[in-house]
């Protein structure tokens, strides 16, 4: 027995580490090294610290810092206290922060100390009882506060269905929502996960994702913690440096975004002979991208799929082909099925929205129950609002986001369809199909385009192999050529964005 039990998330990220206090967990680019036991004794301090805060078991504890270990401790401390974490995005706005302390009510507020004057009086305003700073260096009246106590602190007795972290979604469609991340479904996805994907004491994972968001905060850091394995620890994604980094490591877990600046990489061959997993999540790979990483370093990247209210529900399999275009099969103690609006089951190889059932799920919406109702079916499953098909083989294939879906002229158009066309086409690096307003057909399908560097393309280029392998009402209207696609921070493309970019597009003909 020791003092985290009782705690259901605590005890199982302190298990692989007990008796091991000097084992290292956090090596920073720089070379410093900070040993299991160092961190856990400040996850303990900040405990203490939120304890004579007046936190009760459940309040919440939300943070808009920058990435640091000093977060992670918190996270940890928040958890060890009976506390519920609350990680906002660094980017989000002070409108939009005001929105987050009014709805979740946090018993304890953390920022960036520059930002302080703004959200001061917004925390003020939403009854939020403590206000603390932590800076990008580690910084600041939080960690001061944290010095001041002992470790030592007996974890908060915490059962499997009470919440352990509250996640907004973006509000792409409307409000935010929270969802609410119990001890369950946190401990159980990063346990099948570390089992799945081989993790031990021996690994070292690239960490160079952010710690506000499933994959960088749960996925990557629970699973090295329970494995009993360390982290290269890195405030940002920076190519030169992971390179750097890679001969040190045996695995790294990141976005599309992170495979494909690395291929621009001279020395990436070289510096992966060591590795032994890479995983990629959180936005679609390109087959292009799967197949040249491939090539160059010998490793088939790893897909899997989840998102904020399911944390991971499938995977490629690590023994057995990796299918690029596709993010593999369901977890062990996890279900999914493709559905039609209705809820019916669909047979295999057709397309409907997904929906998942498992010890992984979320428990609702935070102050929303009729959109927990409205998205969960009777029996239990989650409607995930994602668009997919399983082939086959029974692979899962993610064919886009059913808000995604355009209707055109009454007749529906899956995006990823037409872009799976169009990312084959020389000299196109990726595209993005959207619908926006048309007189005539209700949604005009519009395809964003960015060129290869150094490519020059036109818009008959594009479509004629999609007038050969397309029916007419699913080719694009216009083509539009493009530097970059707007992305969040996740990497994943904000159609929503190119939405409202466009929505005047077809104007003119009205």
């Amino acid at each position: 027995m020791n003092a985290y039990t009782g705690n259901h998330l605590a005890q199982s990220i302190r298990k692989a580490s007990l008796g091991r206090k000097d084992t290292p967990f956090i090596h920073h680019a720089g070379g410093e090294t900070l040993s299991y036991g160092q961190f856990f004794a400040n996850a303990e301090r900040m405990a203490a610290t939120l304890i004579d805060a007046g936190l009760q078991p459940g309040d919440r504890v939300a943070v808009q810092a920058a990435k640091t270990v000093a977060m992670l401790e918190l996270y940890v401390g928040t958890v060890l206290a009976g506390g519920t974490f609350l990680p906002l995005n660094p980017a989000y706005t002070t409108s939009e922060i005001d929105y987050f302390l009014n709805d979740a009510a946090p018993r304890v507020f953390v920022c960036d100390p520059a930002r302080t004057d703004d959200l001061a009086p917004v925390a003020r305003a939403a009854g939020t009882s403590h206000l603390w700073t932590l800076g990008a260096d580690g910084k600041g009246s939080l960690t001061d506060r944290r010095d001041t106590y002992a470790p030592g602190f007996h974890a908060v007795k915490r059962g499997p269905e009470d919440l352990a972290a509250i996640l907004y979604t973006s509000g792409t469609t409307g409000r935010s929502k929270g969802a609410m991340l119990s001890h369950r479904a946190l401990e159980s996805n990063s346990q099948t996960l570390r089992a799945l994907w081989r993790f031990t004491s021996d690994d070292v994972l690239i960490h160079a994702l952010p710690i506000f968001h499933t994959h960088g905060l749960f996925v990557a850091t629970n699973i090295t913690m329970m494995a009993g394995g360390s982290l290269i620890f890195l405030p940002k994604f920076d190519a030169d440096t992971i390179i750097r980094e890679m001969p040190h490591a045996t695995a790294m877990m990141g976005v599309p975004t992170f495979y494909t600046r690395l291929l621009e990489q001279p020395g990436l061959a070289q510096a992966a002979r060591n590795m032994r997993l890479f995983i990629s999540g959180s936005a679609p790979l390109l087959d292009e991208t799967h197949r040249r990483w491939q090539a160059v370093t010998g490793h088939a990247i790893l897909e899997r799929y989840g998102m904020t209210e399911t944390n991971m529900t499938t995977s490629n399999p690590y023994e057995g082909e990796r299918r690029p275009g596709t993010v593999g099969f369901a977890l062990p103690g996890v279900e999914i099925r493709v559905c039609d609006d209705s809820g019916a089951q669909l047979p295999q190889g057709e397309i409907g929205v997904l929906e998942v059932r498992g010890p992984n799920l979320f428990s609702g919406y935070w102050q929303m129950p009729e959109k927990t109702a409205e998205e969960m079916r009777e029996d239990g499953f989650f409607i995930t609002g994602d668009v997919t098909r399983i082939d086959s083989d029974g692979y899962l294939q993610i064919v886009g986001r059913a808000k995604d879906m355009i209707i055109s002229g009454g007749l529906n158009v899956y995006p990823k369809e037409v872009e799976s066309l169009i990312d084959a086409i020389d000299g196109v690096l990726e595209s993005a199909v959207i619908g926006v307003p048309h007189p005539d057909f209700g949604e005009g399908v519009v395809a964003v385009v960015v060129p290869e560097r150094g490519a020059e393309l036109d818009v008959a280029q594009i479509m004629a192999p999609l007038e050969k392998s397309l029916a007419s009402f699913k080719q694009p209207k216009k083509v539009i050529f493009v530097e970059a696609l707007p992305r969040n921070t996740m990497g994943k493309v904000q159609k929503n964005a190119l939405r409202k970019d466009y929505a005047r597009l077809f104007s003119a003909q009205a």
